[in-house]
């Protein structure tokens, strides 16, 4: 019988096998892997390492996070887990003492950024001459898809301007042509900068605006509208390489303590006289009918 995770279709087990299995020559030494998953709402980033006991959480960031950045809107879509894998990619460097070391890329291309050292290839900028090698994950897609344009691959992509060392190519990114094998960088920087939501929301305010002004309402109530969004996803991309640690919450404070206290068990006497007393409403109010 196969495994449960397998039959319930949670876990595709011939994929973690290689992306957990390390080699014998290297031995003890932790090989992570970038895991990007999705929610009704939110888009969730994880480095995780994989141990005896089970699967280990580095540094993790949620798309919920990104309100203290500036981006109330819009928390599931390319640019956001974009922005999500960018956050955790300098979170992770920054509780290594790496966030100087390797930068990323702070202007965003769309491209592929490779470097070769020592006869192996880096996706990112530069390795470091003092030995520091950049972090090294592989992207965990789960049981998803991976099609081209993919919201997936952004997180991948912010996650590798970050400054993490992914490998990957340009062939599953918006912009990407099968037939003539070709590459356009700046459809992939549009879809970074929410230039394909502007572009719907430009087309749906000229042919529907009731339609708009229902299906934006939440964009519309932040007063942000099509040609703000470039500037409002650059403004969370420095945000965050300012900032990138987690902020604490609000402790919880309980307004009405009486609402969560449990009743006082009756006992069987006093539930009984409370049964006599209604049944003895009932029948004033039946007698009262009849006259």
């Amino acid at each position: 019988m196969k495994f449960r995770r397998r039959r319930s279709g949670q876990t595709d087990y011939r994929q973690r096998h290689k992306l957990i299995v390390q080699d014998k020559n290297k031995y003890l030494s932790a090989k992570y892997r970038l895991v990007v998953r999705f929610s009704n709402k939110y888009v969730n980033v994880q480095i995780v390492q994989a141990e005896m006991l089970g699967d280990r959480v580095i540094c993790s960031a949620n798309s919920r996070e990104l309100e203290h950045h500036g981006l109330t809107v819009g928390l599931k879509n390319y640019a956001a887990a974009y922005c999500t894998g960018l956050l955790c990619a300098r979170r992770l460097l920054q509780d290594l003492k790496l966030d100087e070391v390797y930068p990323g890329v702070e202007e965003v291309t769309g491209d592929v950024v490779t470097t070769e050292h020592n006869g192996k290839t880096y996706y990112v900028n530069e390795v470091d001459e003092e030995g520091r090698r950049p972090f090294r994950c592989l992207l965990d897609v789960g049981t998803r898809n991976t099609t081209t344009g993919a919201r997936m691959f952004a997180a991948l992509k912010g996650a590798s301007d970050g400054g993490l060392d992914i490998p990957h190519s340009n062939k599953r990114f918006p912009g990407y042509t099968r037939d003539t094998k070709q590459f356009d960088a700046e459809v992939h920087k549009g879809h970074i900068f929410g230039e394909h939501v502007a572009d719907y929301m430009r087309e749906m305010e000229e042919d529907d605006e009731e339609n708009y002004q229902k299906h934006f309402a939440k964009y519309l109530a932040a007063e942000k509208e099509a040609d703000d969004l470039e500037e409002l996803y650059e403004s969370v991309h420095a945000s965050i390489r300012k900032d990138p640690s987690r902020r604490k919450g609000a402790a919880f404070v309980c307004k009405d303590k009486t609402s969560f206290k449990k009743g006082v068990k009756k006992s069987y006497a006093a539930r009984r006289a409370d049964a006599d007393a209604k049944k003895a409403e009932l029948r004033a109010s039946a007698m009262e009918d009849d006259e």
